[in-house]
Order: structure tokens, then C-alpha cells, then sequence
């Protein structure tokens, strides 16, 4: 019997060390991944590129107002790994709303358009898509008309690059650069007598006015934003009327008065893009008279505010005014600037730049200016 217990004894044993030895190892097995999990567990998974659509409601090609908003689409799509798309919508309205609802059933995350004239069709579609974002430029919904929590709006504050322009050309008229004549009478030829448009001539004005009180403006709208043929005809009557020097703000029609001023050989300023720039290799004789550019940095407005979605911090369901500040607005500062400009008129644009900035200057603004008013100013400088 003693035998037999030391024999169960021993089998006991040898099974409870068996067993406890099989416990503890089996965690340690477990705990060491194969190469298979471990590049598993590696490999996080790829974050979805934003997609992001612009639509314009012209064409590319007018080397200002639109080009800046597609070479803001090429900055998104650079900087922030964006899929992009720019669609020329033409200047047909009939095709405006179709596009921006056809584009909303799309599977894009921000819709970006632009201009006072999308503004009707935006407040239509965007209240039947309330969870797609959309991005305005150049105007604002009227959100007191409905819910637009899903729209930013993006305006600028044109007047102040158009201040130091109207300082500028005051200058030149006044001067004894080659092209300049004593009648002390500059151009602005605009695209229609609207708002945005007037917003800039206001500040074109009152700058002009800081140089020479008796300054005489010599002003013409073309009608639309396309017409190059009529813009170039409204300014070359300005010029044969006495100015020296023009300001156009008309988008593809505005080309038209940097096609007068190479004929008639006299100054000329350029808008929203650096224009001097974009003919510097095609027609260099015509950026030689491009003494500067009101640049409207709407590429550099879209960058912003893609930069803010992705934060998660952009305002949506507001507007926000951009100028000097943001520096989407701004004058061309290139070597043309530096050419044809003096030295001594540089030094006071940057003065009075400084000034507007840190609000010494407040400059004048056509946004809800009565008729009456802007009248008034136009009036006072009529030649």
C-alpha cells in the first residue's frame, strides 16, 4: 500500500507540474506576433483626400478675377493633398443652377463658387443640401433670409488696395515720368456699376484726393465682365479725353484698357492678379506699362479658408471681410512697380499701407453706400 501511494504521489505530481507548465508558457506564445500582425498593426489606414469643386460662372483665361480662384484650387491641391476640380460654367446663367445642384448630389466635400451674381442660386441649393459646405467669394448670402449654417462667405476690402492705387496714380499723373502729361487726369473703367465695383472706386478716389483735391477721375462701366473689344473702346476714350494713366477693374473686358493703353503708350494699373507679370513673356511691351496691380487674392482667401475646414475652425454661417491685414489684398510690388514707380512714391505707398493697416486711414466703402452718396463722389471728381 505504501508503495502504491508513492507511485500515485509522483503521478500527481508529474500532471500538476505538466499542467502549470503548459499556463505559463502559453501566455508568453501569444504575446509575440507573427511578421503578418505586426505589419497589420503598422499600417494605419490611408486618411480620404478632401475633395474639393469650383465652379465659375465664366472662363478661365481673363488673367485676373477666375484665374486667381483656379491658381487657388492648384495651391489646395498642393498644400493639403486635395482632389480638385474647376468647372468652367461659361457666361450662359441658364447653365449656373443646373451645375452647382448637379455638383451638390456629388460626393465632394466643399463646393466653392464665387461672385454677387451666384449669390440667389446658392441660397436656393444650399437649403436642400444642408449637409454639404459650400464656400462664397466676392459677396455674401443674406443669412436673415434663411438658414445657411453650411455656407462661408468670403467679401474683401477692395477699397483699401484701390486707395493706395487711386494714391498712386495721382502721383504719376503729377509727375514727370515719360508718359505722363499735366492734365491731372487718371481712368477707371469698371466691369458694371455695382457694389464690389464701386467699392473699388471709392477707395480709387478718395486715395487720389489725399494726393491732389482737384484730381479728375474720368469713369465708364462696361456692362459685363467679358466684353475686351468695348473695354478697350471706353479706354481709349478716356485716354484721348487727357489721362495718363487707367485702373480697370472688369475682369476679361478689363483687358481690353491694357490693350488701349500699349496703343495709345500710357500708363496703366492692372486688378486682382499681377497682370504685369502674366504678360511679362507673351506682350512685354504692354507689362512695361503696367506700373502695378490691385491684387485681390482670392487663391490666397480659398487657401485660408480650406486651411480652417480642415481644422474644423472655419466660420460657417458667417462672413468675414479680408484686406491688407489677411493679406488678400494688396498692390503688385515686381520689378515693374520698382521700374517704372520712383522711389520716393514707393516709400509713401508703403507709409500709407502701414497706416490703413493699423487704422490711421479709414477708407471709404461703397458696401451700403447710398446712391446718393456714391453719386456725390463721383461727381466730384468728374472731368
Amino acid at each position: 500500500m505504501r508503495r502504491l501511494v508513492s507511485i500515485a504521489t509522483v503521478l500527481v505530481l508529474v500532471l500538476t507540474l505538466g499542467l502549470t507548465g503548459c499556463a505559463s508558457e502559453a501566455p508568453a506564445a501569444a504575446a509575440e506576433p507573427t511578421p503578418a500582425q505586426s505589419t497589420e498593426q503598422a499600417a494605419a489606414p490611408a486618411e480620404k483626400p478632401l475633395k474639393v469643386v469650383l465652379l465659375i460662372n465664366g472662363t478661365l483665361g481673363d488673367k485676373s478675377f477666375f484665374d486667381s480662384a483656379d491658381n487657388g484650387m492648384k495651391m489646395i491641391k498642393e498644400q493639403f493633398g486635395a482632389e480638385t476640380k474647376t468647372i468652367e460654367m461659361s457666361y450662359d446663367e441658364t447653365k449656373w443652377e443646373p451645375t452647382l445642384l448637379d455638383v451638390s448630389e456629388q460626393d465632394w466635400d466643399v463646393i466653392i463658387l464665387g461672385t454677387w451674381q451666384m449669390t440667389e442660386n446658392l441660397q436656393k441649393v444650399a437649403v436642400e443640401y444642408p449637409d454639404k459646405k459650400y464656400i462664397i467669394f466676392d459677396t455674401a448670402v443674406d443669412y436673415s433670409a434663411g438658414d445657411f449654417s453650411n455656407v462661408y462667405s468670403i467679401e474683401y476690402k477692395q477699397n483699401e488696395g484701390s486707395y493706395l492705387a487711386g494714391a498712386l496714380a495721382a502721383r504719376v499723373t503729377n509727375s514727370t515720368l515719360p508718359l505722363a502729361d499735366n492734365k491731372k487726369t487718371i481712368g477707371f473703367l469698371g466691369g458694371m456699376d455695382i457694389p464690389v465695383i464701386n467699392d473699388f472706386l471709392v477707395g480709387y478716389i478718395q486715395g487720389a484726393k489725399l494726393i491732389d483735391k482737384d484730381i479728375k477721375v474720368a469713369v465708364s462701366y462696361v456692362g459685363n465682365f467679358s466684353d475686351s473689344a468695348k473695354g478697350k473702346e471706353m479706354a481709349l476714350a478716356q485716354y484721348n479725353a487727357g489721362a495718363d494713366i487707367g485702373f480697370n477693374v472688369a475682369g476679361q473686358a478689363g483687358l481690353g484698357q491694357l490693350d488701349a493703353a500699349k496703343e495709345k503708350k500710357k500708363y496703366a494699373i492692372g486688378v486682382d492678379s499681377d497682370q504685369a507679370l502674366l504678360f511679362k513673356d507673351k506682350d512685354p511691351e504692354k507689362a512695361d506699362l503696367i506700373c502695378t496691380s490691385v491684387l485681390k487674392r482670392v487663391d490666397m482667401s480659398l487657401v485660408r479658408a480650406i486651411k480652417l475646414h480642415k481644422e474644423g475652425t472655419l466660420p460657417y454661417g458667417k462672413s468675414e471681410q479680408l484686406g491688407l491685414k489677411e493679406e488678400c489684398i494688396g498692390l503688385a510690388l515686381n520689378e515693374y512697380y520698382e521700374k517704372i514707380v520712383p522711389q520716393e512714391f514707393r516709400t509713401e505707398i508703403e507709409g500709407l499701407t502701414q497706416k490703413i493697416m493699423n487704422g490711421e486711414i479709414a477708407v471709404d466703402t461703397a458696401l451700403g453706400m447710398d446712391n446718393d452718396k456714391l453719386n456725390e463722389i463721383r461727381n466730384s471728381v468728374k472731368p
